[in-house]
Formats: structure tokens, C-alpha cells, sequence
């Protein structure tokens, strides 16, 4: 199969059956769509082993890997899809899975999640752990607005301006590339326009190379978390990096990436920067 997207040839989508996972299957299959790639649809199980335990028939997992395939495909014609069942826990299958995959989409909750608890665990976990962009998709309505770019000048935050540059390529839509600012918290002296020159810096290079794609630059004063989720509310996608300023070493997901896949109006796509 050529590949006419600028990101590769495979996307991964997890399932489980519940309503959040089959939007999930939606949007991988539109993502596929507008990369040319395959879609590979996953589900993950396991099951005890030992004497006590009788033998699992796997044959409901099958139909359902099947059947979601299938429903991809008829969302986005000219998609090839296969259904795979894997024994293991979710988070660890997709984490391998990740490897070759170039994005990994799931829903936000799945089955057995607790009410009162927004996202599951495989969501956040997988947002840490996995090898390529992560894209956590919720049950909402699909906005036709901007790629809205969490940016704030860490090295962390390259990879993810690079998925969204290339994304809103693959789109054929616009970026507002936000950075949030406390000017209380500011060095004597900064002012709003140290902020406005560390947006440039950071999207410097990229409209080179993507020169159909529009970019707004969006300098807030205001907390980044509760800036971000703001302007979700009217984005058709929201990117950000995994870790960013004064995140700890060793943390693999920072405060605003977690603040975003639990509130956030919109799918979040988080990006890993290198190690």
C-alpha cells in the first residue's frame, strides 16, 4: 500500500466494547483515512490461569475485534482493517503495539471504569508509557474548529509542534498555537512580549516546511491548564507534549497533559518527546 500521509503507514485503535472505545474506532478510521494507512484494531484480555479456571472462549473477543474492524471500514471507505485479540493487560499490549505503530487511539473510558472517574486508567497510562502520539478520544460531538497547540519553549514540546504541523497538513485545517503566562510569576522586567518571542522561537522552521498550513499565535495571561481547556471547547483536536517546564525527571506525564485528557472538550493527542 503506498503511503500518502506524512506521519506512516499504521494506526493502532484499542477496544473493549464499551460505547467510548467504538468513538474511538470512528476517529482511528478517520485518522487511517487521511494517512493512507492501515488500521489495526485491538483488543486486549486476560484471563487466570490454573486448575480452578476453565478454559476462555475467545470467540466473543474475536467477533468483536471483527465487527469493529468492519464498522471501520464502512466509515472511512478505502481503509483495510484487521481485528486482533491479544492476551495481556490492556496498558502493556498497546504500550507494544506503540513500537510500530505511528498513533495509538483509545477512548477516554472503557468498561469497568468507576462513575464519577473521567478517564480510565489504560488512557493515562498508555499517554505515559506508549512509543509514538497517543489520541484519547471522547464521546462528544465533533468540533470544526482549530488545532489548538499547547506550546511552552521545552524541548519536551518539539515532537508534539511537529504531530500538529503535520496534522493539520493532513487535515487541511489551522493551528492556534497558544503559551500561557503568569505575569504575576514573570522575572522583573518580562513582559508579554518575552512570552510572544518564545511562541515564535518554538514554531520557527515549521511554516517552511508546511506552508499551506494557517498559524495563530495565542499569548494568554493565565494559568496554562485552565487556558487550554478553555479554548478546547471550540477545537476540533487538541495537542500537547507529554511533559513540559519544571516537569520532574522521571515523570512521564506532566500536570497539564493529565489536566487535559481529564477535562479537556475535545480528543488530546500527547506527544513524547525524545529521552
Amino acid at each position: 500500500m503506498s503511503n500518502g500521509g506524512a506521519l506512516g503507514s499504521l494506526v493502532v485503535v484499542g477496544v473493549d466494547g464499551s460505547s467510548s472505545s467504538n468513538a474511538a474506532v470512528v476517529q482511528a478510521a478517520r485518522e487511517a483515512q487521511r494517512r493512507r494507512a492501515k488500521l489495526r484494531v485491538v483488543h486486549a484480555f486476560s484471563w487466570p490461569v490454573g486448575p480452578m479456571y476453565a478454559p476462555l472462549d475467545p470467540s466473543p473477543f474475536n467477533r468483536m475485534a471483527h465487527d469493529a474492524a468492519q464498522h471501520a471500514e464502512s466509515v472511512a471507505p478505502g481503509v483495510e482493517a484487521t481485528g486482533t485479540v491479544m492476551i495481556g493487560g490492556a496498558v502493556s499490549v498497546l504500550t507494544a503495539e506503540s513500537r510500530a505503530a505511528d498513533l495509538v487511539v483509545v477512548g477516554s473510558r472503557g468498561l469497568g471504569g468507576f462513575i464519577g472517574i473521567l478517564l480510565g486508567s489504560t488512557a493515562v497510562s498508555l499517554a505515559a508509557h506508549g512509543e509514538c502520539p497517543v489520541l484519547v478520544v471522547r464521546e462528544e460531538p465533533d468540533h470544526i474548529g482549530p488545532i489548538v497547540l499547547g506550546v511552552d519553549g521545552s524541548p519536551h514540546g518539539e515532537e508534539a509542534i511537529d504531530f500538529a504541523f503535520a496534522e493539520a497538513a493532513l487535515r487541511r485545517t489551522e493551528i492556534v498555537a497558544m503559551h500561557a503566562w503568569l505575569p504575576d510569576y514573570a522575572p522583573a522586567g518580562t513582559g508579554v512580549e518575552s512570552a510572544e518571542r518564545l511562541l515564535a522561537l518554538a514554531l520557527a522552521g515549521r511554516r517552511e516546511k508546511y506552508p499551506d498550513v494557517v498559524v495563530g499565535q495565542d499569548v494568554v495571561s493565565g494559568e496554562t491548564r485552565e487556558a487550554l481547556i478553555e479554548a478546547s471547547r471550540t477545537a476540533q483536536l487538541m495537542v500537547v507534549g507529554a511533559r513540559g517546564r519544571g516537569g520532574f525527571s522521571g515523570l512521564l506525564l506532566g500536570s497539564v497533559s493529565q489536566a487535559l485528557l481529564h477535562h479537556a472538550h475535545c480528543p488530546v493527542a500527547v506527544v513524547r518527546g525524545k529521552a
